[in-house]
């Protein structure tokens, strides 16, 4: 099934398209939260432990219609789990008293935690190469469906006489959260965010796949970082669980704008030190500070960008709000962005597999085409995004937070 991986990684970004924002409007007009994210994570599990069983029943005889159908239908549920389990934080943290751009990082950390972890026992156990992997994901899911029964309640928030009151078809289709676009700056931020959510999907998609390259090298074969590439990759998890801690003094210090623009830069940064890397000597060295520079890259995008959602919005809609964030990232961002990325690396490496030299140098091409263009993209955000950062105001804000207060259970 080699010849059909990359339409694994696009139907998540296909299903990111409807998924989570549709997740998110049951969420915010009908379904308690928690309730909802525990229904998803159950289903994710479920339909992926069919897939592994599919996997364990054709061994090496596997297909691609065998694991596919299931493997999506997981996907399809998984994806608004990621929207919905911040949502409920910024739930919980608002109903609590407590500021979210300095207490939600901290928790974000142990997401990323749980992957690096996730990560280590795919490529240390061997598991990465066969079903067992589908199996380890389904575990979890059904760990984390039992567990989110035991998060507060997120009531669902309705203004006072809705029940009486005529709503509009925007309303009744929970369909609010795209009146947003009609705000100038939540709708540069969207677009850009798009652009973001294509960088994501080019380093996660094809980095890992950059390295396994190397294989074809007899000099590069037996290297470390060849060997053990996902776990090579697993420093950028490393670094993102860092980074997340620098947030709220960035965002209060310098404002979304800044933070975004540094966003742009470091995956500019990141492209280039992929394309100037190896995996041996000085070429590991640059490899490992593209993994490094992701922290950053990552975090002042996707959480950042995620709080500016949430400080942007009002409670009646923020989990479409954040599905609708997701879907201009891990949606369309990502779906756009593997086909157009693939394209660039197709016509970079056409016809030099046989040229290992050629062929890598083609490779390290469109890495530096990435770079290029996510700068430019920087730069334009940096002129359309009209965003004055109120520092005094921010810290003001965070000191009359109001005290701790119990919320339901």
């Amino acid at each position: 099934m080699g010849n059909s991986i990359g339409q694994f990684f696009a139907v998540q970004g296909i299903v990111s398209l409807f998924m989570p924002t549709l997740i998110g409007i049951i969420a915010d007009r009908w379904v308690p939260t928690q309730r909802l994210l525990s229904l998803c994570q159950l289903l994710a599990a479920i339909f992926m432990g069919l897939a592994g069983y599919m996997g364990m029943k054709y061994g090496d005889n596997v297909k691609f219609i065998h694991i596919f159908p299931f493997y999506t239908l997981s996907v399809a549920f998984f994806m608004p789990s990621m929207s919905l389990g911040i949502s409920i934080s910024y739930f919980c943290l608002t109903e609590s008293g407590l500021d979210p751009v300095k207490n939600f990082p901290p928790i974000r950390v142990f997401g990323t935690i749980g992957f690096i972890i996730s990560m280590w026992i795919v490529n240390f156990t061997g598991a990465k190469n066969n079903y067992i992997q589908l199996f380890i994901s389904a575990g979890w899911g059904i760990i984390l469906a039992n567990y989110a029964l035991t998060l507060p309640n997120c009531k669902v928030e309705k203004k006072e006489g809705e029940e009486n009151k005529k709503t509009s078809i925007i309303d009744s289709f929970g369909l609010r959260a795209f009146t947003l676009f009609k705000k100038r700056n939540m709708c540069i931020f969207f677009i850009f965010s798009f652009f973001l959510g294509m960088c994501l999907q080019i380093s996660n998609g094809f980095a890992t796949t950059f390295l396994d390259e190397f294989r074809k090298s007899p000099s590069y074969a037996n290297s470390f970082a060849v060997k053990n590439s996902v776990f090579l990759s697993s420093i950028s998890q490393i670094s993102e669980t860092l980074c997340m801690f620098l947030i709220p003094f960035f965002l209060k210090r310098f404002g979304i704008k800044n933070v975004l623009i540094m966003a742009f830069a470091t995956w500019s940064i990141r492209f280039v030190l992929l394309g100037l890397g190896n995996p041996t000597g000085f070429g590991l060295v640059l490899f490992i500070l593209s993994m490094i520079v992701y922290g950053i890259a990552f975090d002042f995008y996707n959480i950042s960008g995620s709080l500016y959602v949430e400080e942007s919005t009002n409670d009646e809609i923020r989990s479409s709000a954040q599905g609708v964030y997701m879907m201009m990232t891990s949606g369309f961002g990502s779906t756009i962005g593997s086909h157009c990325a693939q394209a660039v690396i197709n016509v970079c490496t056409n016809n030099k597999e046989n040229n290992f030299d050629e062929y890598m140098h083609g490779w390290s091409l469109s890495w530096y085409i990435f770079g290029g263009f996510i700068l430019v993209i920087g730069i334009l955000f940096t002129m359309l995004f009209k965003y004055k950062h109120n520092q005094e105001q921010s810290e003001q804000s965070e000191q009359q937070q109001e005290k701790p207060k119990k919320i339901e259970i």
